[in-house]
């Protein structure tokens, strides 16, 4: 993880010094004089290389530096402004995504062949084909503007983050219930499941003790990054519903080339992905007993 890690800091070090351009604003207008003094102030009069060992040894003590957008403030500062809000639209997408994909995966693999299983494949097929962009927009107008059920931007109260939340979560309900549906499928065919009916248990608890959990480990396994892409902010999807979160302010720092902020989302983003995949390996044990942490001397 920690491997991980650096390199992500790194390439994205690198990266950003390679970009054209300057994170000062109006550049071509300040006098060399101030130039000189603002490149000293945060560092970057110094090579490069003595730049990046800089940075390293301010990332060990938590500071992420200060952004050159917004007037001097720290970048960990306008992580933890913007986190929030990313934070609230992503639980709420994966929570009813989540639950909603199971339900069309199993409906759709035990009413295999049915108008049912049609109807799950066709909305698992827009869901992934269409941008959530676009569900954003649609639902911003038909559901927000035209018919007035819901506030179609802004935010504010738990009404403002429900319209966004339905839109982030299109995509989850289309690769959950897909992959259930495929899993499921193979589940019930296998021989310990005829054991399980010609026990006489019941459909019901063949399912939901038997199949369901191993067949929720591909489901797990996507899971965990895409809860982090969602958790940490949909770039058009906060912009088209005003939304005062992280995908906003990463938007506006590669406008500008606001190194700091750029890198420390990056970072951020980056660490939450490591971690997302650490807790996924963890999760194998909890939903399959055959799945164990093994020392090696079995």
């Amino acid at each position: 993880m920690l491997i991980t890690i650096w390199v992500i800091i790194t390439v994205t070090f690198f990266l950003m010094h390679n970009l054209p351009g300057s994170p000062l604003k109006n550049e071509h207008k300040i006098p060399p004089e101030i130039k000189e003094a603002i490149l000293k102030q945060y560092g970057l009069d110094q090579p490069v290389p003595v730049q990046y060992l800089q940075y390293l040894g301010n990332l060990m003590t938590g500071d992420l530096g200060a952004s050159f957008q917004y007037n001097g403030r720290s970048v960990t500062s306008l992580i933890m402004e913007g986190f929030p809000a990313s934070l609230q639209l992503g639980i709420q997408a994966i929570v009813f995504g989540t639950l909603f994909g199971l339900f069309l995966g199993c409906i759709a693999a035990l009413k295999q062949g049915t108008w049912m299983d049609n109807a799950t494949t066709v909305i698992a097929v827009l869901g992934i084909s269409v941008p959530s962009f676009v569900m954003a927009a649609l639902l911003s107008y038909f559901v927000g503007v035209k018919w007035g059920i819901l506030p179609p931007g802004l935010w504010g109260s738990f009404a403002h983050s429900i319209l966004p939340s339905l839109a982030l979560s299109f995509l989850v309900i289309a690769t959950i219930s897909r992959y259930i549906r495929t899993e499921l499928l193979e589940v019930l065919g296998q021989d310990y499941m005829k054991t399980a009916k010609a026990k006489g248990l019941s459909r019901s608890t063949t399912v939901t003790r038997h199949a369901l959990r191993n067949a929720l480990i591909p489901a797990v396994t996507v899971l965990g990054p895409l809860t982090v892409q969602l958790i940490t902010g949909s770039l058009v999807v906060e912009k088209i519903f005003s939304v005062p979160g992280m995908g906003w302010m990463f938007v506006n720092s590669i406008k500008v080339n606001d190194y700091t902020a750029i890198m420390g989302v990056t970072i951020f983003y980056g660490a939450l992905i490591v971690l997302s995949m650490f807790i996924v390996d963890l999760l194998y044990g909890m939903i399959d007993p055959r799945i164990r942490l093994a020392d090696g001397k079995e």
